[in-house]
């Protein structure tokens, strides 16, 4: 029986419960050896409902100057799309320590240009799904335990009610293993100021580290461990993922001695600033193609390169990163990001998108300063790079399952993305969104390009 399979006689039965869910009065706190907030009784076993969602994302893409095209080129002639998210997230107290989460979710609709013709797509709901045929129906997004070690100490975190995180307090030197489907970058290169399509950047580079190809079906989730040892000015995270069978497929790959995605990332949180500083190091290993060897077929050849001809098993990756977060005012509210990325870049771009170098940085700013304490104005810029092979690779009509416009004058990709986020009462909002980008798909020849948006979140 295949995944989708399972989701589709699954899901209704999971969308009642999340019903059932709904009518349950509010989770108490859960926790190990600590008093509640208010002197609420700790409760070891209880069910939540901690969230529901929808978010659509609107886009314009205006006509640009482009004097060709190749078979994954952002569209010159512009292109209008509406993406829509639903989704139902809940979770279970199974215990004092372990925890169990599950969320169904339904994309609906495309990226613009069938989310292709940029290494930093515009919507980062939809991800890749809008170049393959995925079925357009709820399906598991994720399913995961997590079990939580206390290490000692009197102090403790209180974790707010979040989606995939019930209200709990945890000690605050703990040890955290988390098995089963979930996203490995809602445990890392996490980042408070841009790291959510659906209430900050839209732009992939500007909620994720694009060099870090992280490991992901086509919908960017996957099966895998994470272990993670919290202290309270230090956390230090490894998880291992398993990676999908081709470049942005949406079947992974258990051969997992040659077929997965590992990181470590460790997590300073040095003083009473509220500086956060992230370093990532990553190694792939996947039926990735080589730039080099698709190169020499295709001089001894005169065909166009083709790198999946070239796909073997047990190809490697690695990269690294570097993720600050620092706030300034506004109890965190406002505050400023950066990421920095590189890979090796000599073997396929293969699960997230086609990029081997990645800068980019930005403020938050709350709307306290013009009397609208929940609103947020956000902007950010962006720079994505190659390394030689795959911008040679592309130079010589070599398409990835993202870029490929028949030839290439070289240029690293820039973009620039402001949002204003418009609180409307408790549960909705609204936030208008302009991105401007400079070389689409690292071609000078090409744009520049720009996208109007306009994104309506409704949440509980």
């Amino acid at each position: 029986m295949t995944l989708h399979d399972v989701c589709s006689r699954y899901t209704p039965a999971i969308l009642r419960l999340a019903l059932l869910l709904a009518t349950l009065p509010p989770a108490a706190y859960a926790q190990d050896g600590a008093s509640a907030p208010g002197g609420a009784t700790p409760r070891s076993w209880q069910v939540w409902l901690l969230g529901e969602q929808i978010n659509l994302i609107a886009q314009d893409l205006q006509s640009f100057h482009s004097p060709y095209a190749g078979p994954n080129s952002l569209r010159a002639t512009g292109d209008q799309e509406l993406s829509q998210a639903y989704g139902v997230y809940g979770g279970a107290q199974l215990g004092s320590r372990l925890q169990a989460y599950a969320d169904v979710e339904w994309i609906a609709g495309n990226g613009i240009s069938g989310a292709s013709g940029l290494a930093g797509p515009t919507n980062g709901d939809v991800l890749r799904q809008g170049s393959v045929n995925l079925p357009k129906s709820p399906y598991v997004a994720r399913a995961f335990l997590r079990y939580v070690v206390p290490l000692g100490g009197p102090a403790r975190d209180t974790l707010e009610r979040a989606e995939d995180q019930g209200p709990t307090i945890q000690a605050s030197r703990r040890l955290e293993i988390t098995a089963g489907k979930l996203a490995v970058t809602d445990l890392i290169d996490v980042n408070r100021y841009a790291g959510s399509t659906r209430l900050q950047f839209e732009n992939w580079g500007l909620f994720q580290n694009t060099a870090w190809d992280y490991p992901a079906d086509t919908r960017g989730y996957s099966d895998g461990l994470a272990i993670a040892w919290i202290e309270p000015q230090w956390a230090l995270r490894a998880a291992s993922f398993l990676m999908p069978t081709f470049a942005n497929g949406n079947v992974l790959d258990w051969d997992i001695g040659r077929a997965r995605g590992d990181e470590v990332e460790l997590s300073l949180m040095p003083g009473s600033a509220g500086t956060v500083v992230r370093l990532l190091g990553f190694l792939n290993h996947a039926r990735m193609g080589s730039y080099a060897d698709a190169i020499r077929v295709a001089q001894q050849t005169g065909q166009p390169p083709n790198i999946v001809a070239d796909d073997a098993p047990g190809r490697t990756k690695y990269g690294f990163g570097l993720n600050v977060e620092q706030p300034l005012a506004d109890g965190g509210d406002t505050g400023l990001f950066a990421r920095l990325g590189w890979s090796d870049g000599r073997n396929e771009s293969f699960a997230f998108t086609e990029v081997d170098r990645h800068a980019s940085a930005g403020i938050q700013i709350s709307g306290a300063h013009w009397s609208r304490h929940r609103d947020v104005l956000g902007i950010g810029v962006l720079i994505h790079g190659l390394s030689d092979l795959h911008r040679e690779y592309l130079a010589l009509g070599g398409s990835g399952f993202l870029l490929g416009d028949g030839r290439l004058n070289y240029g690293n990709e820039r973009i620039l993305e402001a949002y204003y986020r418009v609180q409307i009462g408790r549960w909705v909002q609204i936030s208008p969104d302009l991105q401007q980008i400079w070389d689409p798909g690292y071609n000078r020849d090409r744009g520049p390009a720009t996208v109007l948006g306009l994104r309506l979140n409704v949440r509980h």
